[in-house]
């Protein structure tokens, strides 16, 4: 069996089967790159090497997990550009995501709740006025979120289609580096503009109080800008399109949600932990020896963090493998741990909390529009969901 990270599925839901089926919670892996180094899978390992100050998240030290010719090979051996904190080890990180973390408490995302859920109720209004069938990707699950961010951002909405374009570009696990190159500048100036436009003309949003703050250069923001954008409205979109996908699929679950039976905050924790839509993971590389998992990870060998395989752990969550809205999935790794964990993950759960309630609560009798099978899934794509969900009612 190669030890290459396992990237085919045979079920739309499940992460590959061989990194279930293998019992080791610890194994040895080669990079894409030809690295030799280390694959984690369980939820308790998982757990302590992003709790673990000895891993590091340094852009510099990251190894490309998937052959991917464009984004991670663009990057891989270089420092950070400026405001991009998630390849960053604390001071520079802290620094950054200190600043960042009063915009994302749960009073404040709370504050957000009543224009969330407009934005939920005009999306479902126009979907029905349209009448079935409808692609539940561009009539709902992609414009939510992107709407969302974009006014807690300060981002023009009518500008969408180029941040989704070139987002698009930079998650395909084919784009060439012309390609991904081409959409990195694009989104990188276009953000770049839009920060010099509110330094010019003061804006009351979360970017222009960075501006305004006078804590950071533009290019800081800008890359700030750039990883809040992309990741708030691409994994929530796909969690929205993903999970109903899931629930068409399981309707005695539906039909849970529906009726009340279950919690919407159960359901969504337990999509979350079952689907987890960040399909490669993430990785870190050894600063030092560390002892994990009765091996020895030598200093600077990397460590592949499979969060969908540590989220199967039947170790960890009873009935793993099984979609089941009552499960207690506290705990899940969907957002991350320790430091890096996900900074809009409460953004995110409200938004899937209000979408799937309203959804289920609109839409009884929805369903697929077409043979399960017809649904074209995202496989190719760094973020895992589906392309399209024609659905009727």
């Amino acid at each position: 069996m190669t030890d290459l990270l396992p990237t085919t599925r045979t079920d739309a839901f499940d992460p590959p089967a061989e990194l279930l089926s293998d019992p080791r919670p610890l194994r040895r892996m080669t990079f894409a790159d030809g690295h030799r180094g280390w694959l984690v899978t369980s939820h308790e390992l998982a757990r302590a090497v992003l709790a673990d100050a000895r891993f590091s998240s340094r852009q510099e030290l990251r190894r490309v997990v998937v052959p991917r010719p464009s984004v991670d090979e663009l990057q891989a051996g270089k420092p950070a550009s400026p405001g991009f904190f998630i390849v960053m080890d604390p001071p520079e990180h802290t620094r950054y995501r200190r600043l960042l973390t009063g915009q994302f408490t749960v009073r404040r995302i709370n504050r957000l709740l009543p224009r969330i859920r407009q934005i939920v109720t005009e999306h479902l209004d126009a979907m029905r006025r349209s009448g079935p069938p409808a692609d539940l990707v561009p009539a709902f699950a992609l414009p939510v979120p992107s709407l969302v961010i974009c006014e807690l951002l300060g981002v023009p909405y009518a500008d969408r289609e180029r941040f989704q374009r070139d987002t698009a570009e930079l998650l395909r696990l084919d784009a060439t580096d012309e390609q991904a190159g081409t959409a990195m500048n694009s989104l990188t100036g276009y953000l770049s503009g839009l920060i010099e436009a509110k330094r010019a003309r003061p804006s009351d949003d979360l970017l222009g109080g960075l501006v305004a703050g006078g804590e950071l250069t533009g290019a800081e923001i800008t890359g700030i800008a750039f990883l809040l954008l992309v990741a708030g409205h691409e994994t929530t979109a796909n969690m929205l399109g993903l999970g109903t996908f899931a629930l068409l699929r399981h309707p005695a679950q539906f039909d849970a949600l529906r009726e009340g039976r279950v919690s919407v905050d159960a359901a969504v924790e337990e999509l979350l932990r079952y689907l987890t839509v960040v399909q490669f993971g993430t990785t870190r590389t050894a600063v030092e020896d560390v002892e994990l998992g009765g091996e020895t990870i030598t200093a600077g060998e990397s460590v592949a963090v499979s969060l969908p395989a540590a989220n199967r752990d039947p170790a960890r969550f009873a009935g793993a493998d099984t979609l089941d809205l009552a499960h207690d999935a506290s705990g899940h790794l969907a957002f991350g741990h320790g430091v890096h964990q996900c900074l809009g993950q409460q953004l995110a759960r409200i938004e899937l909390r209000v979408g799937f309630a309203a959804l289920a609560e609109r839409f009884p009798s929805l369903r697929l529009a077409v043979p399960p099978e017809d649904v074209p899934l995202r496989g190719d794509m760094a973020i895992y969901g589906v392309h399209r969900l024609p659905v009727t009612w």
